[in-house]
């Protein structure tokens, strides 16, 4: 008699024998790429709680934020509020007045300093972090590192800034790896240029510092052994803005030196271009391109660079002023930054759109900033005086690089909305937000403070009213109360305050989990401006659709007038969403307080639509 055991052994072999015999095929299902959020934070602003905001106020008056600031709790809260990435901007370490000679760094010059606090963008050690953000400066990179696991733990990624067009005036690394040399130890310096110079020169000159305008003075006055006018560097480097003076002007990047990449004073170039072709080549074609071609110095360093933070387990970086270095010089980095981590996250500030498609396709950029199209659009529809059918050309001349256009409404270089100097109310960004978190499968970015309405009124110094310095320790009222003495509760949060922060989250939540956010596109507001009545240029709407989602959008950038009118679903859009004739309920996705209904008639669309002031729908259809 055979046991039960033996019985089941033998219903098992057959069971594995039947199978090997007739394999049934296993669907494989991947993921979803879905939306993209970017939160941009300044990192030594984010955590500090101090609101003395002297103007030109000292880190001991003013106080400054720390990577410990960014608690679990206060990850969590970001991650909560819809958010796949964190921008942590000004960890590299900068150009700080402060005195950490008893750390081994050297003092800098307020001469050649932009603000009490320091710019971002003047990179003085590339293989360390700003001193300011560590409670122990000797142990800054492991606070920066614990960071990183903290956000990662927290289920977002890290990106944090390069700037390869320049470098301090006063570069020194004091950490580099083995066998790293500091930018411009080995130049020849008694040439304006040299293929395997880092730096350009100006023979026979020495630095001078700028002719001080309208009362500005460093520190804002206060005395400092180093602010005497002067600042030796012989010869004289062009400046980080390709001013080839020896005495920039003001409104130079003074504090900055040009790095060079190749390109000769004339504009020639001394490395090879890239064929035709290789814009639709993907990065490992790059890759393999540049392996056997000799290249300028800056090139390597610059490389090394960014392997050493993804090493370091960054996820990605935001280039600065990406146009004004080489696009080769971008295929021989990105392709070598993707070889590493092919997820990597690449943005880059590009301002010309002539340029975009050459520094994405050519470049390998992930991402460009869509500042000179979509936002410039926006801020004057924002305004008062722009017309929402801007925005459908803008989106039909991107059609073929839409992806690839980072959308955002607040960064750290542009005015805060509710400044007076730009819209005065935060909440005259809500349809702003709705249409640049949804129009296209780009990613979103926000500036931290913009969900809670920050005005950047400050004159915090160097950095005056409208944008919140990125020179200066200042505190950032709004923000501050949402912090609440680092319980980042928005204890102290404003009502008006709260629901805003509370549309971003439901927004942004929304976007980062819909499928047909990346899928088509198609506007209908220019049909419906021909046969809508009462549907005008204040209004938006167009239709995303996938496999199984399909939305309709509509909102209202008026502040002052409401709408109601039926809008129309063109029947191509009934036709391509193979709707029959009939009623579609329709799930409001932001708040879903509305009740409303998709008609299909004679294959066609409608939909009663109420509108009030600054309002704005994202109707899901049901079927």
């Amino acid at each position: 008699m055979k046991t039960k055991s033996f019985i089941a052994l033998v219903l098992v072999i057959g069971a594995l024998a039947s199978c090997k015999e007739k394999p049934e095929p296993k669907e494989v299902v991947l993921p979803m790429k879905k939306k993209a959020v970017v939160y941009q934070v300044f990192t030594r602003l984010f955590g500090n709680t101090n609101t003395t905001n002297i103007p030109w106020g000292t880190i001991e008056e003013n106080g400054v934020g720390k990577f410990a600031d960014f608690t679990d709790t206060a990850l969590r809260e970001i991650k909560d509020l819809g958010v796949t990435h964190i921008w942590y901007t000004g960890v590299p370490h900068h150009a700080v007045i402060n005195d950490y000679t008893a750390y081994g760094i050297s003092n800098d010059d307020p001469d050649v300093v932009k603000g009490r606090a320091g710019s971002p963008y003047a990179v003085k050690d590339y293989y360390n972090v700003n001193p300011d953000l560590a409670i122990d400066p000797a142990n800054r990179l492991e606070e920066f590192k614990a960071l990183v696991q903290r956000t990662h733990n927290a289920g977002m990624k890290v990106i944090i800034d390069i700037v390869p067009n320049h470098v301090a005036r006063n570069y020194e690394g004091v950490t580099n790896p083995e066998d790293v040399e500091d930018f411009g130890t080995s130049d020849n310096t008694s040439v304006e240029y040299d293929v395997n110079n880092n730096f350009y020169y100006i023979p026979g000159e020495s630095f001078k510092v700028p002719e001080w305008q309208d009362g500005y003075l460093p520190l804002g006055g206060d005395t400092n052994p180093l602010a005497d006018g002067k600042f030796v560097e012989d010869p004289a480097k062009w400046t980080g803005n390709g001013s080839r003076l020896a005495q920039p002007n003001f409104n130079d990047w003074y504090e900055t030196v040009k790095i060079n990449y190749g390109v000769r004073p004339d504009g020639t170039k001394d490395f090879v271009e890239l064929p035709d072709d290789f814009g639709g080549k993907d990065h490992k074609a790059h890759f393999e391109f540049w392996k056997d071609k000799t290249l300028p110095d800056s090139w390597h360093k610059f490389k090394d660079i960014a392997l050493y933070w993804l090493d370091f387990g960054v996820d990605g970086f935001r280039f600065d002023m990406a146009e004004m270095v080489p696009v080769e010089f971008w295929s021989y980095l990105n392709s070598n930054i993707k070889m590493k981590n092919p997820e990597a996250f690449l943005l880059a500030e590009v301002y010309n759109p002539g340029l975009y498609r050459d520094y994405i396709h050519k470049g390998k950029m992930d991402y460009l900033y869509d500042k000179v199209e979509l936002y410039d659009s926006i801020k004057h529809i924002m305004k008062g005086y722009g017309w929402t059918d801007h925005i459908p050309v803008v989106q039909k001349g991107m059609a073929d690089i839409e992806h690839h256009m980072l959308h955002f409404l607040e960064n750290h270089d542009e005015q805060r909305i509710a400044s007076r100097e730009f819209a005065g109310d935060a909440n005259l960004a809500k349809p702003a937000m709705v249409v640049s978190a949804t129009i296209s499968t780009s990613p979103t970015m926000i500036y931290f403070g913009q969900e809670v309405g920050e005005p950047g009124a400050e004159d915090a110094g160097f950095g005056k009213p409208s944008r919140t310095s990125i020179f200066d320790y200042i505190g950032v009222p709004h923000h501050q109360r949402w912090v609440n003495n680092k319980k980042f509760d928005g204890g102290q949060l404003f009502e008006q305050e709260k629901e805003l922060r509370d549309f971003y989250k439901r927004l942004l939540n929304f976007t980062i989990q819909s499928e047909a956010l990346m899928g088509d596109y198609q506007d209908i507001h220019f049909y419906n401006k021909e046969h809508t009545e009462g549907y005008d240029h204040r209004v938006l709407s167009y239709v995303r659709w996938s496999t199984h989602e399909k939305l309709v959008v509509v909102t209202n950038f008026d502040a002052q007038k409401s709408y109601s009118f039926d809008l129309k679903v063109p029947s191509e859009i009934i036709g391509a969403w193979q709707l029959k004739e009939g009623s579609y309920p329709l799930n409001e996705s932001i708040y879903a307080e509305v009740n409303a209904n998709l008609v299909v008639s004679n294959g066609k669309g409608s939909i009663s639509v109420e509108l009030e002031p600054l309002q704005s729908y994202i109707f899901k259809v049901m079927e």
